[in-house]
């Protein structure tokens, strides 16, 4: 294994890129997290949070790709998370979380495929506009 280089070897390859995250809970749309990503991939994005959220909850997503666009709206489903690592016993536990994409559009997808491909340095072309 080397060195973490921004892009992950997944079905969704993943590159850091942290831009501002809004989440709602989707049934009772009351609670506003707002936090950062930590990576953000075509199939969905890892947040820090600083509670649990429960597995397969779906959330309302409004992501800035600080693009100069519109934010990204869509859904989302807690597909993994995993609090990190704190050997301080005062300080609040953290929380990386994946959110898997439900709804959202291909013009978006696309959006989100142009700068994972940016930043990754791949050489094929992506349709943005």
């Amino acid at each position: 294994m080397g060195n973490w280089d921004g892009l992950d070897r997944r079905k969704f390859p993943r590159v850091k890129y942290p831009c501002l995250v809004i989440l709602k809970d989707a049934e009772d749309n009351k609670e506003i997290i707002l936090s950062h990503t930590e990576n953000i991939g075509i199939g969905g994005i890892c947040v820090i949070l600083k509670k649990n959220v429960k597995m397969f909850s779906t959330v309302e997503i409004e992501l800035d790709l600080l693009d100069m666009s519109q934010h990204i709206k869509c859904q989302g489903k807690i597909v993994w998370n995993v609090q990190r690592k704190d050997d301080a016993k005062k300080k609040p536990a953290f929380y990386d979380v994946g959110i898997e994409f439900k709804d959202i559009t291909d013009k978006e997808r696309e959006r989100v495929e142009h700068i994972i491909t940016k930043l990754a340095g791949l050489d094929r072309e992506v349709p943005y506009t």
